[in-house]
């Protein structure tokens, strides 16, 4: 049976830190949008606060999060356990895309490792959190990161990527605009 929290506590902190993988999910208003959910790993979820949490994004196909999170601000994280005891635990809030050049970038990008694909910080402020049993959930064990974005980045340069946001990261695959900004 799940169990529900005001905060993250530190077991849930512990449990997060642990992991290398979770996955974001968003959706938009529109009842014919589409709900989009990300896996992301590299390391890139900090708990900021109890409340506060952040994770670097790097450039990909599409920006969904960035477009849901300016039209109505919901998001769910999900981390679950592949190894060890079983357990899942989601984080429920409200975010935002923080860009480099914004105020808020100089004080959260110390968090992170910096990599040439950064295009964003997500920020979101929890105000749920749930665990859940995970039983269903199969053992798999963590082998690496993977080097094929770090690789594609370095192959495209600093301009390939600006140029690429440009023509894959402005709007949602409904239309939405993104927090991202043509300079």
């Amino acid at each position: 049976m799940g169990k529900f929290f005001n905060d993250i506590l530190d077991q849930h902190k512990v449990f997060i830190e642990k992991q290398h993988i979770f996955f974001v999910g968003t959706a938009p208003f529109m009842a014919d949008g589409h709900v989009n959910l990300s896996p992301k790993g590299m390391d890139c979820f900090r708990v900021l606060s109890s409340t506060r949490v952040a994770y670097m994004d790097i450039i990909g196909s599409g920006n969904e999060t960035s477009a849901h999170l300016l039209e109505n601000g919901r998001i769910t994280f999900m981390f679950c356990a592949f190894d060890g005891p079983p357990n899942i635990l989601r984080l429920y809030g409200k975010g935002y895309t923080v860009l480099p050049g914004d105020a808020e970038w100089q004080l959260l990008s110390p968090h992170f490792k910096l990599v040439l694909s950064t295009r964003q910080i997500i920020v979101a402020d929890i105000d749920m959190v749930q665990t859940s049993c995970g039983f269903g959930v199969p053992f798999y064990s963590y082998e690496g990161e993977r080097d094929q974005a770090e690789k594609w980045a370095l192959n495209k340069g600093t301009e390939g990527l600006e140029a690429y946001k440009k023509e894959k990261n402005m709007v949602s695959l409904d239309g939405l605009p993104t927090a991202l900004r043509n300079n």
